[in-house]
């Protein structure tokens, strides 16, 4: 698999879900400038595609720390991680979940580990996931091992994740390509389907 696929990809609607990881962040410590960054213009392209996935009635799950913080619930998270003093909170405002999506709190790096993931996904009948967010070498790379490991076909788009540095990012999007077979298609370049006779 290529760094990054040049050519339209199609991607069937039912049976595939947008992961959002960790996009709703304050990126709050030290030495952050960079991941701020890279991530606000990654928040644009993460945003055209929820809004193409959405439209297409993809389901939209929003991945999430919980920053230490096991009393707050998603909506306090929300509050904070889009106030003015919050560094992240330029890519929060331009990806706050809406009414309709999905929420999973996750106590570490994959969302997989110890989270009701599994059980939504089922329910959903998911058998595609499609990663974004941040970062690229840490929660999405964890998350995809996972995803790798029960089976789910894995699409990474390349533009829509982001790790502390480009190096890093690079390391990450390498793995999942190869080692995880995962399809890294850019955002603008994948194509969504809702005929239910395309199959994994």
């Amino acid at each position: 698999m290529s760094r990054a696929e040049s050519r339209a990809v199609i991607v069937p609607v039912p049976g595939t879900a947008l992961f959002l990881i960790d996009v709703v962040n304050d990126l709050d410590f030290k030495g952050s400038d960079a991941l701020v960054t890279q991530a606000e213009p990654m928040a644009v392209r993460v945003a055209a595609l929820k809004r193409r996935a959405a439209a297409a009635g993809m389901p939209c799950l929003y991945i999430n720390d919980n920053f230490g913080q096991w009393r707050s619930d998603f909506r306090q998270t929300v509050a904070h991680c889009t106030s003015q003093s919050s560094p992240g909170h330029r890519v929060s405002r331009r990806l706050r979940p809406t009414k309709k999506d999905y929420f999973v709190l996750k106590p570490k790096h994959s969302a997989f580990f110890d989270t009701t993931l599994d059980t939504l996904l089922e329910a959903l009948r998911i058998r595609r996931v499609i990663l974004t967010g941040i970062a690229g070498n840490i929660c999405v790379l964890f998350t995809a091992n996972d995803a790798y490991m029960r089976d789910f076909r894995i699409f990474a788009p390349s533009d829509c994740i982001v790790s502390n540095t480009a190096e890093e990012n690079e390391h990450a999007l390498k793995q999942i390509g190869s080692v995880l077979k995962g399809n890294l298609t850019p955002s603008c370049l994948l194509r969504f389907e809702k005929d239910r006779r395309h199959r994994r």
